[in-house]
């Protein structure tokens, strides 16, 4: 137990709007959207500033408390709940650091506190005529903290990049309590290790972030968006490169679907609607947007689904003609994952492998696990652009769900396995979190994992920084 000492010592360090015990407030910090944990803590803390926050963590590793950093609570595998382990811990919110602190129209960058969503990110960018190209359907919830801490990535990735790639400086509480301020907005710093690049992905086991600068780009003022039906996964890879090389490399959104998922939606999601009056096998949502007002695009597109339409890689198609329909494709996209829920439970995989194996990929995983479980509903669905699939798994209809769930541990190694054979990785843009350290040990190439270890032991000797996440 943390003592009332320590409790009431922190509450003072961030004042009376930035620390709780109320347990009606902490509760909706506890539990994630999965309901997969429950978390528990005695004491919440809220920072409004970088002083403030170092001040909590100064205390915390000088007495030996562990803390977990929290943005919008929109993870998946438990990485930012206090109490999963054995150690109390205490849960500090970002939320009241919410600023956007500075956008840099000519330096094309964006400067915001750690609690700032993404959401308002987009929105401070598209007010100077710029984007931030960042999109993942938590947005409106999801914060700079979180989106660094596990290196989020979303639609955009294969034209963009992941968080990662977007990240131009952090600043952040080192676990002693100091402030690491590399907030730089350079393209170009060779001046010694990237420390940044250790914060983006760490879960806040290395630091807590408190702001960090992020690359804009011109704001698009065209966007084609389209749905397209196909036979398989091979022929969509092919309509991938060619999307790309078609269109001057302006695919921003590269999505599949497959015809399972849909089902899914229409049955379960109201006002939605096939855009085709044929069903495929597998489904694209496609955007390729430009910054510059572009007539030739359109017509580069049109032909292009025209040539597709000829070779049979696509077997029927959609091009919105407006803002509307362009959000009926998205909303059948976007609501997959509520839609399966009504189709009872399942078994999920956050992975990736070169895009190039995923066509390969799909056919071997799906066909070990209809042999192995019979009755499952293997579905797909993703950022094929990237390489990207959220790898789920349906239980048989009428199956009981909690016998279904027993399988999670060894479906997870089962699917693991052959995505590790195909070059990939287990978590794509979710992170470890609690759930997945095993299997991180039992997949992670040693060496990798014993220096990973080594730079935590480096920079939090008492471990203090989310200490239940990526390590068993």
């Amino acid at each position: 137990m943390i003592s009332r000492e320590h409790i009431e010592a922190l509450g003072r360090i961030c004042g009376p709007k930035g620390s709780t015990t109320d347990p009606d407030v902490l509760a909706p910090h506890l539990s994630e959207w999965r309901d997969k944990f429950t978390g528990k803590t005695a004491l919440m803390l809220m920072p409004q500033t970088a002083a403030e926050a170092a001040a909590a963590v100064a205390y915390c590793n000088d007495h030996s408390i562990a803390l977990v950093p929290q943005g919008g609570n929109t993870g998946l595998v438990g990485g930012s709940l206090p109490g999963l382990g054995k150690a109390d811990e205490i849960l500090v919110s970002t939320k009241r650091m919410s600023r956007i602190v500075t956008v840099d129209a000519d330096n094309y960058s964006i400067t915001a506190e750690a609690g700032c969503t993404v959401a308002a990110l987009q929105a401070a960018a598209e007010a100077e005529n710029r984007l931030f190209p960042l999109s993942l359907a938590s947005e409106g919830s999801c914060t700079v903290g979180g989106i660094v801490s596990t290196n989020a990535g979303g639609v955009h990735v294969v034209r963009y990049g992941n968080t990662r790639a977007l990240t131009l400086g952090i600043e952040a509480i080192l676990p002693d309590g100091s402030i690491y301020d590399g907030l730089t907005s350079l393209r170009k710093d060779n001046t010694g290790y990237a420390l940044d690049q250790l914060l983006i992905g760490a879960e806040g086991t290395l630091g807590l972030v408190t702001r960090a600068t992020f690359k804009l780009y011109p704001k698009e003022v065209e966007r084609h968006t389209l749905w397209l039906g196909v036979n398989s996964v091979k022929d969509a890879l092919s309509l991938l490169s060619s999307a790309r090389e078609a269109t001057g490399d302006r695919v921003s959104v590269f999505e599949l679907m497959p015809h399972t998922g849909l089902e899914f939606v229409l049955n379960h999601i109201p006002d939605t609607r096939n855009p085709l009056d044929t069903a495929h096998l597998w489904y694209l949502l496609i955007d390729i947007g430009t910054s510059a007002p572009d007539t030739a695009l359109k017509t580069a597109i049109e032909n292009w689904v025209e040539t597709a339409l000829s070779n049979g890689l696509v077997q029927n198609g959609a091009i919105a003609t407006s803002g509307k329909q362009a959000s009926a494709f998205w909303q059948l996209r976007e609501s997959m994952s509520e839609a399966q829920k009504h189709e009872g439970a399942s078994i999920k995989h956050d992975i990736s492998v070169p895009v190039s194996n995923v066509p390969a990929f799909i056919e071997e995983a799906t066909a070990t696990l209809e042999k192995t479980y019979s009755g499952v509903r293997v579905t797909p669905f993703g950022h094929l652009g990237d390489g990207n699939l959220h790898f789920n798994v349906m239980q048989p209809k009428g199956a009981d769900k909690t016998e279904f769930l027993a399988h999670w541990e060894a479906m997870n190694e089962l699917v693991h396995d052959i995505v590790i054979n195909y070059g990939g990785s287990i978590s794509a843009e979710h992170g470890i979190g609690s759930l997945k350290k095993a299997e991180l040990a039992r997949t992670k190439p040693k060496a990798a994992l014993t220096a990973m270890k080594s730079i935590k032991q480096a920079l939090d000797p008492k471990g203090i920084m989310n200490p239940n996440v990526l390590f068993e």
